[in-house]
């Protein structure tokens, strides 16, 4: 990302940010709210077009691109409210995941609770759902929903996973199983994880590098170990004076 701009009536939400996502890395990005953290995750998946700058994925500029051809390139999200077929279950979810992706969703009399059935128990048994395969989605926890949008997001082949508050609303106990599940599936996979987080635990205990943002501007980057020292952080973020 390059000199990303976006203004909405005169209100600067993100003011020239640059940012890189290296292959295979897990990254953070965090704010105060109103930092400007889901624009930006907007203006990377095309679902803002930046008033200047420009996003590269693998060399090729995809600013603006539509989010679903995005997704085609290998992009894939998550939103902080969670999005699932809550009327599906757990199975069917990620089964309509796979077929969507591989290009059967819109034939709508072939026999397809067939298809993709070994691929979508594999994923639930990565996720930690196959023992719920065939419960309704919409009645799982919200740590259970999360977990099957996370899968919805696999199913997608992503090799690159931005998440937007993936721990939003859990307690304790579902974020720290959460967060171990995000981190092993990333690096069991290859993925580069970008992800947008207030819980500053989660924060450092996995990311290799921090961005901080605030009023829609970088004010660090760089390891948690660097950013954690940071005196503009500590003040703007973290609440300490000196």
């Amino acid at each position: 990302m390059r000199d990303l701009v976006k203004v909405f009536d005169g209100f600067v939400a993100v003011g020239g940010v640059s940012l890189d996502a290296p292959r295979g890395s897990i990254g953070a990005i965090i704010g105060p709210n109103g930092a400007g953290k889901t624009t930006l995750f907007n203006l990377i998946t095309g679902h803002l077009r930046p008033d200047r700058g420009h996003v590269k994925l693998n060399g090729r500029d995809v600013t603006g691109i539509a989010p679903h051809d995005l997704c085609r390139l290998g992009v894939g999200r998550s939103f902080q409210r969670t999005n699932i077929f809550p009327r599906l279950t757990v199975f069917e979810n990620v089964q309509a995941a796979f077929l969507s992706h591989r290009g059967r969703g819109w034939n709508l009399v072939a026999p397809v609770e067939r298809l993709y059935r070994a691929e979508t128990e594999a994923l639930l048994e990565s996720i930690g759902l196959a023992d719920r395969a065939g419960e309704i989605a919409g009645f799982l926890s919200h740590g259970g929903q999360k977990q099957l949008e996370l899968g919805l997001a696999l199913a997608l082949e992503p090799e690159i996973l931005l998440l937007d508050e993936p721990t939003a609303g859990m307690s304790a106990t579902e974020t720290r199983e959460a967060i171990r599940l995000i981190e092993r599936i990333a690096r069991e996979r290859g993925l580069t994880l970008l992800f947008t987080e207030h819980d500053m635990e989660v924060v450092f205990s996995i990311s290799e590098r921090i961005t901080v943002l605030h009023q829609g501007r970088v004010i660090a980057n760089g390891p948690p170990d660097e950013v954690r020292r940071d005196e503009a952080v500590r003040r703007v973020y973290l609440g300490e004076r000196h």
